[in-house]
């Protein structure tokens, strides 16, 4: 079974919708670390105020453990991070893979699509 390999045409347009899918990323994100972080480290302030007493890193665990609203909210805005800078990073390295070449194609046709469906081609 033959491969079908993007024409070269459509890299500009893989590129510039990637991009798009980044900034939404980047968005998303910043969003998390503006609303999420600070409702998660309030959540946590008793915890923090006994750390600036004697700071221990089971006392750190314990009130991880204790708030677990807080930490689900820190471990999604980190995870997201990480998630985020890893991908960049390896765009930067690689370039696209095939799979997101593949889901980038499809968005693409999907989109084409949807707009030659609102604006017909005039007679």
């Amino acid at each position: 079974m033959a491969k079908r390999v993007p024409s070269p045409r459509y890299a500009p347009a893989l590129t510039t919708l990637w991009r798009t899918w980044m900034n939404r990323w980047w968005g998303f994100t910043l969003g998390l670390w503006f609303t999420v972080a600070p409702a998660s480290l309030w959540q946590l302030r008793a915890t923090w105020q006994q750390l600036s007493d004697v700071f221990t890193w089971s006392a750190l665990r314990y009130g991880l453990a204790f708030n677990r609203g807080a930490a689900i909210g820190l471990g999604l805005c980190l995870g997201m991070t990480v998630a985020l800078l890893l991908s960049e990073t390896r765009h930067l390295y690689w370039g696209l893979s095939r799979r997101e070449r593949h889901h980038l194609l499809r968005a693409l046709r999907r989109r084409q699509r949807s707009r030659r469906r609102r604006n017909p081609p005039s007679r």
